[in-house]
């Protein structure tokens, strides 16, 4: 069931050991106000606190240990909205080599900013898929540094299974795990952690309306394009990749889509009620929970927030008056 894929069980174990010192073992919380208005047990996998604020850390960190030493001396280059391109300038300073980030001209200025913050300064394109590797594939030619695929890259794909391995070692009895689903790292990663590990759990991705080509690429069995790039979830504004579908395509139970006004609900309610700051692309898996809760009703799943970097300006907005700036 689980063969012919980019990445396996044993990759994902291995990543974990490889990453254990560069990253954080993020913790699950409960939020009983959201229990109360979900009608199911959640589990919130806090991949907001991890480094750099979100999952990609892991991936990143991953990824650039696997480098051997003439393409490490190269440097490494990517293309990212946001967090994948701080997690690639964090796992490029810890190895004490160069980064190259590609980021669309309309990503968060949080995430900008992040970049800036291990110094790197971002080389702007169009925001679509073909602009952003169109760009990376030029800064690689002219750096000869290696592109790290935010999303469609092995080593990549293992970092992130890894947040589904400390989740089942943190929340015993798990029905289900509802993951965020852009371009699919993460999704792939649980999946193959999760099925590999304990079939009977379903796995749901969660997916903007706005943003919904992994709920199409399921219907067509192929890989869809997105129709429109200005979802609130501003990560997961991308295409599945020829690595990920494939697993995503086999494995997952169905792809939930929510709402933009959702998303927004889902933000405001994870961190008044949970405590939690957390970016829109974080809260899409609550906000598909809220939008379907006859699916959920009376069981255990764990949420994974996927990241916590929202623009200041965008937290006192979604939060309210109980937030000032």
């Amino acid at each position: 069931m689980l063969n012919n894929f980019a990445i396996d069980l044993a990759a994902i174990q291995t990543a974990a050991t490889r990453i254990a010192n560069q990253v954080i073992k993020t913790p699950v919380v409960s939020a009983p106000l959201i229990d109360v208005e979900s009608g199911a047990e959640l589990f919130f996998k806090c991949e907001n606190l991890q480094h750099i604020g979100a999952f990609k850390a892991r991936g990143a960190c991953n990824a650039v240990a696997c480098l051997d030493e003439q393409q490490a001396a190269a440097g490494v280059v990517t293309h990212s909205s946001g967090n994948h391109a701080a997690a690639l300038a964090r796992a490029a300073a810890l190895r004490g080599i160069a980064a190259h980030i590609v980021m669309p001209r309309n990503s968060a200025s949080v995430k900008i900013d992040a970049v800036r913050g291990y110094g790197v300064e971002p080389t702007f394109c169009e925001p679509n898929a073909e602009s952003r590797q169109a760009t990376a594939d030029e800064v690689a030619a002219k750096t000869g540094a290696t592109f790290v695929h935010p999303f469609n890259n092995a080593n990549v794909m293992a970092g992130q299974g890894t947040v589904a391995l400390e989740l089942l070692q943190q929340a015993d009895r798990l029905d289900v795990i509802v993951v965020p689903v852009g371009g699919g790292g993460l999704l792939a990663g649980t999946l193959v952690a999760v099925k590999s590990i304990n079939p009977r759990i379903k796995v749901y991705a969660a997916e903007p309306e706005w943003a919904d080509d992994a709920f199409r690429s399921m219907k067509s069995g192929k890989i869809e394009s997105p129709e429109r790039y200005d979802s609130i979830a501003d990560g997961l504004r991308t295409p599945l990749g020829t690595l990920t579908f494939p697993i995503v395509h086999q494995l997952v139970d169905g792809i939930l889509l929510a709402s933009e006004s959702a998303i927004e609900s889902a933000t405001r309610t994870l961190i008044l009620r949970g405590k939690l700051v957390v970016e829109p692309s974080g809260a899409v898996p609550l906000a598909a929970i809220l939008q379907n809760r006859n699916l959920f009703s009376g069981t255990r799943v764990g949420v994974i927030i996927s990241g916590g970097n929202i623009d200041p300006t965008e937290l006192a907005r979604l939060a309210g008056p109980a937030i000032s700036v």
